[in-house]
């Protein structure tokens, strides 16, 4: 039994690269829908069917947990799937939850009621899909009241950096965070709600300038499935081997995870 790992794209990869460190005696089976990518500008019904049928095949591999690596999946599919879909011997976990929990200051798990925060206005960059489900602001009134949250579209920043054009991606960081301080002119905290800004996450930061505090993915996804883990070790595998599948062509999803996260990876065929 692995744990499954699940995005659009390649973004997912700097989430599996935090678990593997952070877990290195777990085997891992990622899964990207290259073919499909990307969900960001898709409607919620098709980021839903796609992801199901993502997800399926990740139970076929015997990942009975899967975590949903891609923030729009995420955003506009993991609440209808888990109220509607998801059987009871299966768990799909999503990225937003550890991401409010460490901004709202809360302990893994922590389910009481919403309360006072020290961060009062906070900057969310995401994918349109993710921006327009409002599904960090639901998260995050669950947590915290009294934070003022404005969200900007980051429409072709995930497609420059899937295409492995950093200049283009650059620009656009610069664009969209200068069109975000436009309307919030002091942000106190900045939310990277899609699991490819990691990888721009010096770039934004030099954006936003030294006074506003970044909060990225990757560890944090990790330190949570690592306590759930911890809960629920039914879920855990043995071995340490991980496999790369994609449902695009496995050489050249392999070419570009490769620049992706300059290391070798080998995609096979979903």
């Amino acid at each position: 039994m692995a744990v499954g790992v699940f995005d659009s794209g390649l973004g997912g990869l700097t989430v599996l690269a935090a678990l593997q460190a952070r877990l290195p005696s777990v085997p891992f089976v990622y899964l990207g829908d290259n073919a499909h990518a990307p969900y960001g500008v898709r409607d919620a019904d098709d980021i839903f069917r796609l992801t199901c049928a993502g997800v399926e095949r990740l139970w076929e591999e015997g990942c009975d947990l899967v975590i949903l690596a891609c923030n729009t999946a995420s955003a506009a599919a993991l609440k209808r799937m888990q109220e509607t879909w998801v059987p009871a011997d299966k768990r799909v976990l999503g990225v937003f939850v550890p991401l409010i929990e460490a901004l709202t200051e809360r302990q893994w798990g922590d389910n009481s009621a919403p309360r006072e925060v020290a961060v009062k206005h906070v900057a969310l960059f995401a994918t349109p899909a993710t921006v327009a489900s409002r599904a960090f602001q639901r998260e995050l009134a669950f947590r915290a009241i009294g934070v003022d949250v404005e969200a900007q579209p980051c429409g072709g920043v995930v497609d420059a950096i899937e295409a492995g054009d950093e200049i283009l991606a650059e620009a656009l960081v610069k664009s969209h965070v200068e069109a975000l301080l436009r309307r919030m002119p002091k942000p106190e905290a900045a939310i990277l709600g899609c699991t490819h800004y990691p990888l721009m996450e010096p770039v934004f930061q030099a954006a936003l300038g030294e006074g506003v505090r970044v909060f990225s993915q990757p560890r944090l996804v990790a330190e949570a499935t690592a306590d759930y883990l911890l809960r629920r070790p039914e879920m855990l595998g043995a071995g340490t081997a991980s496999r790369y599948l994609t449902t695009g062509k496995p050489e050249s999803v392999s070419a570009h995870a490769t620049q992706f996260l300059r290391r070798g990876v080998r995609f096979e065929g979903a």
